[in-house]
């Protein structure tokens, strides 16, 4: 509501900005030296008399738009909800305007001339009286007592005009009763006897009994009219207000569920990810107890045993395959570990770039090529040195290492490793083509649903599949995904596509 004083007081002031610039220009229009001269003070007059009204209604409409919003919110409490809020407001602001027309009225039919008896005329003023009323209980937080007050007391009021023998044509004001009780009552018994003592009172007094004492309409048809109109307005304001107060309640309802879905959808999210997380820690745990803790065990009773008993040169240098072989593994698995520690404690450390693919591929070769020699493996890249990916470049080379060392551990002797890279689209596909073992369908179910599982190289190299968990983890963080080709006995390909670097 006090949206609509500052309106008025802007439309004002760009009135009385016309109206001024009008006596300018017609100061400009004047002809003559002389003319301009004498009228000069009056158009000055003119002028500051209109700026001083126009400041005179800026406060006095300023004044009102504070007096309406106090009344409004007028016994809030902090207890209540914001629907309750607003139902208050709507009850505070039918009550201001109903006294304020419940004072309107009997003046107009005092100046009328009508001459009524005194306590006619007490009838008639009592409405205004009990708007007072109901203001002061609300200001008082008595707000049940105020509504049981305003249903009660002036539908009966109302009826005691006609009781009198007063015909005014305010009838219409019991259906406003019965339609404000729905709204406002929420005890369902309160509520039935307020409506239906309204309308039995407009039943019996407006419908039923006509022969009145006094009739308005005779006396004053204008302002019977009046009043006919008036319990419309009532009626149509009335039920404009609980319809515009809904319509904000739902609103602000709906929004809230919005809100609260997606808070919701961010909650599972986590959630899912958590149990995510939670099961990949598993999975860690898993691999530390048993994969880390066998080579380790492994080479602390080789060590044990050297250092227990007398081992000659000959029998010692025939341990070392299997110590390499272990220290390898080993190896592997821890880089593999720290990789995904660091990457949990600094998730949000993407650093992409762009990169030209050769290179990697090149560094990542020739880091591999003594496992590769021990099998005599030939490794082979085919790339374009024109090729460049955006992308993190510790991520992807972490990605290579592991995919070109799986390639090697399970092909046999004297087999072939071939890494390359193409364009498709805006993308880049890299891809490692081994004429390995290939893999089994159930090995292939276990790698796309991220089950761990231990396998074992043409060289009984172990493996745990972490590997692959990460590289999928850093291809998906890196806006690609990990593709696996296999027929057992024929061979593997392990391709991942990134964004292009172009």
């Amino acid at each position: 509501m006090p949206a609509k004083p500052a309106g008025l007081i802007t439309a004002h002031g760009n009135l009385l900005k016309k109206f001024s610039a009008l006596f300018s220009n017609i100061k400009l229009l004047l002809p003559g030296i002389e003319l301009k001269r004498r009228l000069q003070p009056l158009l000055s007059f003119f002028v500051k008399a209109g700026a001083r009204v126009a400041s005179a209604t800026s406060v006095s409409l300023h004044h009102i738009s504070v007096l309406v919003e106090k009344n409004r919110s007028s016994g809030v409490t902090i207890t209540m909800d914001d629907y309750e809020k607003r139902k208050l407001g709507i009850f505070n602001q039918l009550n201001l305007f109903q006294f304020l027309t419940g004072i309107i009225v009997p003046l107009a039919v005092f100046i009328n001339g009508q001459d009524l008896p005194a306590s006619s005329a007490l009838v008639i003023i009592s409405p205004a009286l009990v708007s007072i009323l109901v203001l002061y209980l609300n200001s008082r937080h008595k707000h049940t007592t105020a509504m049981l007050c305003y249903f009660i007391l002036y539908p009966f009021l109302t009826s005691l005009v006609y009781v009198n023998g007063m015909n005014l044509g305010i009838e219409l004001f019991f259906v406003l009763y019965g339609i404000l009780s729905v709204f406002f009552l929420q005890e369902l018994g309160s509520m039935l006897f307020c409506l239906t003592f309204s309308m039995l009172n407009y039943f019996m007094l407006g419908v039923v009994l006509k022969k009145y004492q006094f009739y308005l309409e005779t006396s004053s048809p204008a302002l019977y009219l009046f009043n006919h109109i008036l319990a419309i307005m009532y009626i149509f304001y009335g039920l404009y207000l609980i319809k515009r107060e809904n319509t904000g309640y739902q609103s602000g309802i709906l929004w809230k569920n919005n809100e609260l879905i997606r808070v919701n959808q961010e909650v599972q999210k986590q959630k899912e990810e958590l149990n995510e997380l939670n099961s990949f820690k598993n999975r860690l745990f898993s691999i530390i107890s048993h994969d880390l803790k066998t080579p380790m065990y492994a080479l602390r009773n080789l060590f044990q045993h050297i250092n227990h008993h007398k081992v000659s040169a000959r029998e010692i240098k025939e341990f070392i395959p299997e110590v390499v072989k272990d220290l390898n593994y080993t190896t592997s698995l821890m880089e593999n570990l720290l990789q995904w520690a660091k990457s949990q404690m600094q998730a949000d450390a993407l650093r992409p770039q762009q990169l030209e693919v050769a290179p990697l591929i090149n560094d990542t070769i020739q880091l591999l090529r003594l496992q590769a020699d021990a099998k005599k493996i030939n490794l082979e890249s085919r790339v374009d040195d024109a090729i460049q990916i955006y992308a993190d470049k510790d991520m992807v080379s972490l990605v290579l290492r592991n995919l070109i060392s799986n390639a090697i551990k399970f092909t046999p002797e004297n087999g072939c490793v071939v890494v390359g890279a193409h364009d498709i689209d805006s993308f880049i596909e890299v891809y490692v083509r081994d004429t390995g073992t290939g893999m089994k369908e159930e090995d292939l179910q276990n790698i796309n649903a991220n089950n761990y599982f231990t396998t074992t190289g043409t060289a009984n190299e172990s493996g745990t599949g972490l590997g692959l968990m990460l590289c999928k983890e850093f291809l998906a963080r890196n806006g690609g995904r990990l593709s696996v080709e296999s027929e057992w006995g024929k061979g593997s390909i392990f391709s991942f596509t990134l964004p292009s670097g172009h």
